[in-house]
């Protein structure tokens, strides 16, 4: 069983652009913490959002948890609004090849 968590930083596309920028401090923050599967960080018409997966809900809250200090202490000027954030029990997963 996995559980995934959706930050959606609507507005907020100096925020997408500045981790993109930081990928390595995103990475090292995200994959550190217990239970870590998968991470994507997206742009969108209206900013952009990441999708985390973790082996188990405390993983997927403590993502949340980490993610919003590591944006209120290094990138706050970028930060815009609270993302919206959805999470919840894998249901379906599956992957391509390449």
């Amino acid at each position: 069983m996995a559980y995934a968590v959706i930050r959606h930083y609507k507005g907020s596309a100096e925020l997408i652009d500045e981790l993109g920028r930081r990928s390595g401090e995103v990475e090292d923050l995200i994959r550190n913490i217990p239970g870590f599967l998968s991470y994507y960080l997206a742009r969108s018409q209206e900013g952009g959002f990441s999708v985390s997966v973790f082996s188990d809900k405390a993983g997927v809250e403590e993502s949340v948890r980490a993610a919003r200090q590591y944006i209120q202490d290094n990138v706050p000027d970028v930060a815009g609004e609270p993302p919206e954030v959805m999470q919840g029990e894998v249901t379906i997963s599956f992957t391509g090849q390449g």
